[in-house]
């Protein structure tokens, strides 16, 4: 019997000073991870070597200079760049931010190749990896310009208990308000709940819309964008199917532990989502992107330049990371298969044979070509199933 082939795991290094590297070593330290899948990770050989020996890492790599090279059972280091790049571990750098760009563009070439199953991201610095080529806030919108083929991502934070969403992501406080639409909750509620269904397994989810304004608005007092947007978004939903309960205030919500009797919570904006998720996820959050074509995760933590270099980094939210992405690929499989092939109608046919009734399944074309043939007989007459 053909052994299946493992599902191929693409790792951008992220930001070179930072505790990219540390983290993807610490996380594949353990053998056993690649009997799960087969990692390539998209950087440099003489960067990665850079790491390993300032972390003292005994860890080894196979050098290969295409992703269809990678093979099972090892660490497989795709060379992105030839460039010499000086690595200062700790600090920011433009020189840094470029390596981390030639990475994830190579990394989104090699998608549309269909070179590999799915991406997991190593954190980057959103200032130093701007350039004319990357203009974006973030990995979520790059990604989504790159291969999201016209569908919107939707940024979701998440460990085993807790699943936040974001209707607004990279914004200045100042322009959430104006930045909250029906529309835009509509469409994202959509996305979540199709994401919850789709790669989370979850039949029937039930998600928990909050709030904008403190005390969800006060019955209009501080703000009538519950009034006005969220509740009308919330009603719309429900008559599309989509089990949407709210608006919440965020404070109480979280701190009662509301979200325990839901499958996803929808938050307004970045740190109204994001500051309660990190405080009760600690090291095991992971930054998913829903939505899109490609399955792409991300560690729930940034650079960490203040340890870089240090061997402090915990590699628990990478290796997070790695599992969510095998088991959203594996949970598209098993949820797409049934839809690829769709059963033809089959209509059965009752004959006659001797005292003995048998039934044939016939094709509905060949059902009507029959019936024709028998020139309004009743052959064709459906039986039931036996």
């Amino acid at each position: 019997m053909e052994q299946e082939r493992k599902i191929r795991v693409a790792i951008t290094q992220g930001d070179t000073n930072g505790v990219g590297y540390e983290v993807i070593f610490k996380a594949f330290a353990d053998p056993t991870i690649l009997e799960l899948c087969t990692p390539i990770i998209y950087g440099s050989p003489k960067i990665a070597a850079y790491h390993r020996k300032a972390l003292n890492i005994e860890i080894n790599f196979s050098i290969i200079n295409n992703a269809d090279e990678a093979r099972d059972g090892r660490i497989n280091m795709l060379n992105c760049f030839d460039d010499e790049v000086k690595v200062e571990l700790g600090q920011p750098s433009t020189e840094a931010g470029e390596a981390a760009l030639k990475a994830l563009d190579r990394a989104m070439t090699d998608f549309r190749s269909g070179l590999y199953d799915v991406l997991v991201t190593a954190p980057i610095n959103k200032a130093t990896i701007q350039s004319p080529g990357f203009h974006f806030p973030g990995h979520t919108e790059y990604i989504e310009t790159s291969v999201g083929d016209g569908q919107k991502a939707l940024m979701i934070l998440m460990n085993e208990t807790l699943r936040v969403a974001l209707v607004t992501t990279h914004l200045p406080i100042k322009d959430v308000a104006k930045a909250i639409t029906k529309e835009g909750i509509i469409e994202k509620a959509t996305i979540f709940h199709t994401a919850l269904k789709r790669d989370f397994r979850i039949s029937n989810p039930r998600i928990a819309i909050l709030a904008l304004n403190p005390h969800a608005g006060d019955d209009g007092l501080l703000g009538q964008e519950e009034k006005e947007i969220i509740s009308p978004a919330i009603d719309e939903l429900a008559g599309k199917g989509i089990q949407a309960f709210g608006p919440y205030p965020a404070d109480g919500f979280f701190g009662s532990g509301a979200y325990d009797h839901f499958d996803g919570v929808l938050a307004m904006y970045h740190d109204q989502g994001l500051a309660p998720f990190k405080t009760i996820a600690l090291e095991s959050g992971v930054n998913y992107t829903a939505g899109l074509p490609i399955v792409r995760t991300s560690p729930d933590h940034g650079t960490a330049y203040d340890i870089a270099g240090q061997g402090k980094a915990d590699e628990n939210s990478m290796r997070q990371a790695i599992y969510t992405a095998i088991d959203v690929f594996r949970n598209r499989q098993n949820y797409d298969e049934p839809l690829k092939n769709p059963l033809p109608k089959l209509f059965h046919e009752k004959r006659e044979d001797g005292d003995k009734a048998r039934f044939a399944v016939r094709p509905k074309d060949q059902f009507r070509k029959d019936k024709d043939e028998e020139k309004g007989e009743t052959k064709g007459e459906m039986a039931p199933n036996s």
